[in-house]
């Protein structure tokens, strides 16, 4: 992999390079020479986004959008892409907690940054005038309108899963954050990811001292009946739900019935659903020990 990182470097710099040295106006080509090189890093990760069956497509898509990001913090047409490939590759490539959690909290952090430098966002917290600056920054995001939709919810959405392998201490302290910033998204786009915020809170409460687990039920099942043929919303109901309440005859059910289905059953997420489905067969094999 090293070697890889090596080889696409050198793609990106002698992209830039040649683009460069055919300036005659320094100042004027070297900005569009920037410009054309980053346009050139995000149809290769676009396309390597396409691909993200194979395991290597979607770290190289990374790799691709880093190089962008680091040059152009705030294009949304990077960002946007660059939180979900860093949220698919912690989610279903690696393995080591550590490196999952790197990559959560850089997509959470990403994410963070693209809605704190929204025009409309600064606007709406600086018309706020009442509270302090916690209470002007939630409001804001009470009231951030659609177009930043796949920030919020990938800051929110990444920092959960960075946050479940935490004390609960500290899902406790950015509830309230993370409240305010998925129901913001259900308010103007419920299907998101195919029910996403929906599937977050039947995760995250789950996973709260405290919250009645009916809850996580509820959101479970409203996320399915959004989009049933995204296979994620039930692995993860078995996998945090039906665990939680000690329901195996559920757990079981549920996600061998996600095994009996084909995973182009919906053309738009195979990739993810092949992916649950392993996740499926994995939490099978590990029932007698889940539920002991």
């Amino acid at each position: 992999m090293k070697s890889l990182h090596l080889y696409l470097k050198k793609i990106a710099i002698i992209s830039f390079t040649i683009l460069f040295f055919n300036c005659t106006n320094p100042k004027i080509e070297l900005k569009n020479a920037q410009s054309q090189n980053i346009e050139f890093l995000i149809e290769q990760a676009t396309n390597l986004w396409e691909k993200r069956s194979d395991t290597n497509a979607v770290k190289q898509a990374n790799y691709f959008l880093g190089l962008a990001y680091n040059v152009k913090k705030n294009n949304t047409e990077i960002t946007d892409l660059y939180i979900k490939c860093l949220f698919f590759q912690g989610m279903f490539l690696e393995e080591d907690n550590d490196k999952k959690d790197s990559l959560f909290l850089k997509g959470s952090e990403v994410a963070k940054n693209s809605v704190f430098k929204n025009d409309i966002f600064i606007e709406l917290v600086q018309n706020s005038s009442i509270g302090d600056s916690t209470f002007k920054i939630l409001s804001a995001l009470s009231e951030v309108p659609k177009e930043l939709v796949p920030s919020m919810y990938w800051w929110a959405t990444n920092k959960l899963w960075y946050l479940n392998t935490k004390p609960a201490i500290e899902r406790i302290n950015q509830r309230e954050l993370l409240e305010v910033i998925m129901h913001r998204v259900i308010s103007l786009e419920p299907n998101y990811d195919y029910g996403g915020a929906y599937r977050f809170f039947g995760v995250f409460y789950s996973r709260i001292p405290g919250v009645e687990l009916n809850q996580s039920k509820t959101y479970f099942e409203k996320a399915i009946s959004i989009n049933e043929a995204y296979f994620g919303n039930q692995v993860q109901m078995s996998e945090f739900y039906y665990q939680k309440s000690e329901d195996k005859t559920s757990f079981i059910e549920q996600l061998e019935f996600i095994n009996s289905l084909d995973t182009s059953i919906s053309s738009s997420n195979i990739p993810e659903n092949s992916y649950y489905q392993k996740r499926a067969n994995k939490l099978l094999l590990q029932k007698d020990t889940l539920f002991e």
